[in-house]
């Protein structure tokens, strides 16, 4: 996509169709590349057809595998089955090591490891994937490995100091990311299956946010921890990112959707207060669009804005306006959307950028395949709460 695409775009925004009319066919045909296993993992719109190379991680396969379910969810007549299925046949057969839960980080193509360690942030997603995949299919191998999964995480990478390492390695620091996409993993296995096991995981992902995760006297969320759960030692300690404050917003309201717990609302609250407050800029000289990154103090230390912090932004919108009735998150939503549209996505193509500095211009030129599951989420978000 060309800089000068994505102003043309600034007169509306595409119809809710567009999701199954543009966006996924478009990327399934970037995605899947015929004679090749597994996802591309990088997007070059300078050269489409450029060689995808061949290293495959877990966390894009994972990823894509969600995105191709839930497109055929929203849309069985097209060819997005086909291409969730060719990712679960990746990476049940390919990532995944021993059958016992186990996932290597990435590898090439033909299954020689390149990163054999197995990471928390991608196991979470290996199971947000199995949940989609079995909603769209009903194969019981998807539940099977989800199993897997889940008895790997209690047994070999339970914390003593709550929650979970980092990876096979131990890994420091420690980072609220992975817990948080577990909390996701753990509803969208809940609402598959109705088994009431995942929400009680859930739960125990809400206390550690309520107890280590959340800083109590700021409403802040931290990014990096020691072993003990302390903010990490220097600047990493102080980093909050905006997008990460809203997309807690999101998933904890829908955790008190599913459990009915007020505390999980209360922190949404705080967070979304603090990520309003701070977290998004005006637009007054670029785009209205969440920063990358602030302090404790709210101050702005990456005035950069990513694609995917708008994706979580307009996801905490439609979930305020969906169980509070929020009328101002419903004046920023229309607004987010349009700015979305307006700097950031192409709705000719389903192109974007993936970063832009404060005033708009372009910082990336590669796109990462693996935004495609925000950008897909949080509209499919959009046609289901405002449709």
């Amino acid at each position: 996509m060309k800089s000068e695409e994505a102003p043309k775009v600034a007169a509306g925004l595409p119809s809710k169709a567009w999701l199954r009319e543009t966006l996924l066919p478009s990327w399934i045909g970037r995605a899947v590349r015929p004679g090749h296993a597994g996802f591309v993992e990088l997007f070059d719109p300078a050269d489409p057809d450029r060689e995808p190379g061949p290293a495959r991680t877990t966390l894009v396969t994972a990823r894509l595998i969600y995105v191709f379910s839930h497109a055929h969810l929203l849309g069985p007549q097209g060819d997005a089955l086909a291409a969730a299925r060719h990712g679960f046949a990746f990476l049940r057969d390919v990532c995944r090591e021993g059958g016992q839960g186990r996932f290597l980080h990435s590898v090439r193509e033909d299954g020689t490891p390149v990163d054999a360690r197995t990471d928390l942030y991608d196991l979470a997603f290996v199971l947000f994937a199995m949940a989609w995949y079995y909603r769209a299919t009903q194969d019981e191998a998807a539940l099977a490995i989800a199993n897997e999964v889940i008895g790997f995480i209690e047994g070999e990478m339970a914390h003593p100091q709550g929650g979970f390492a980092e990876d096979t390695l131990g890994t420091l620091p420690r980072r609220q990311n992975p817990h948080m996409h577990l909390l996701e993993a753990f509803h969208a296995l809940a609402e598959a299956t109705g088994e009431q096991r995942w929400l009680d995981h859930a739960d125990a992902i809400v206390g550690l946010a309520r107890e280590h995760l959340v800083d109590a006297e700021t409403g802040t969320l931290g990014e990096y921890f020691s072993d003990d759960w302390q903010p990490a030692p220097g600047a990493a300690g102080q980093v909050c990112e905006p997008g990460h404050h809203f997309e807690w917003t999101w998933l904890l309201l829908h955790h008190w959707r599913l459990t009915g717990d007020t505390e999980a609302r209360d922190l949404a609250e705080r967070l979304y207060g603090f990520a309003v407050r701070h977290g998004i800029d005006d637009g007054s000289a670029g785009p209205l669009a969440a920063f990358d990154m602030v302090d404790r103090s709210g101050n702005v230390t990456a005035p950069t804005k990513l694609l995917w912090p708008q994706t979580e932004a307009i996801k905490a919108f439609l979930a305020r306006i969906e169980f509070l009735d929020d009328a101002n998150a419903a004046a920023r939503l229309d607004r987010h959307l349009a700015s979305l549209f307006r700097w950031f996505v192409a709705p000719e193509t389903g192109l974007w950028f993936n970063q832009l500095a404060k005033d708009g211009t372009p910082r990336q030129a590669v796109i990462p395949v693996r935004v495609l599951y925000h950008l897909l989420l949080a509209l499919a978000e959009w046609e289901r709460v405002r449709g």
